[in-house]
């Protein structure tokens, strides 16, 4: 993923309003983030901590496309989860279900999509091997890496567009 700057990413945002995009806490100095590791910007409100953001770009000459997530519980007493964009298994806490609402006139009506995903959001490092799994495991692949980038993206970009549609 290229480096966003700050006014690109608020103005991304498909499923809340502008004034809400510009209330939004971005995550702190984004232009020391591991931007060339990053298959998508994600990251919790430190202010709201059951609202995070997921910011989306299909290749480097699209515009960004950013959701709005949120997530109430951690899905307490579960011994372990699995993240759906990166197949990362978390122990207790480590994976919540993040529900977006839908952008246009299904999300004024209410109408929401989910799924589970690592409660940080750090889908990308985890896979590269650059993040260690606190008190998980990295179940055993076939897949290469790129492979597994390309995974991401594919859910990711699926996701995108269950919020996007109306």
């Amino acid at each position: 993923m290229k480096q966003l700057a700050e006014a690109a990413i608020r103005d991304s945002f498909i499923n809340c309003s502008k004034g809400e995009s510009r209330r939004i806490s971005l995550p702190r100095e984004v232009e020391e983030l591991p931007w060339k590791h990053l298959d998508f910007l994600g990251w919790t409100d430190p202010r709201a901590p059951e609202r995070s953001y997921l910011v989306w770009q299909q290749g480097e000459d699209d515009a960004p496309i950013g959701v709005m997530l949120r997530h109430p519980d951690r899905l307490p007493g579960l011994q372990r989860n699995m993240c759906s964009l990166c197949l990362t298994t978390h122990g207790s806490g480590g994976v919540t279900l993040m529900a977006a609402r839908k952008s246009g006139p299904a999300g004024r009506k209410g109408d929401t999509v989910g799924l589970y995903t690592c409660a940080d959001l750090n889908c990308s490092l985890y896979v590269r091997g650059l993040k260690a799994v606190p008190q998980g495991l990295r179940m055993e692949e076939t897949l290469t890496v790129p492979e597994k980038v390309e995974r991401i993206k594919s859910r990711v970009a699926s996701f995108i567009q269950q919020v996007a549609s109306t």
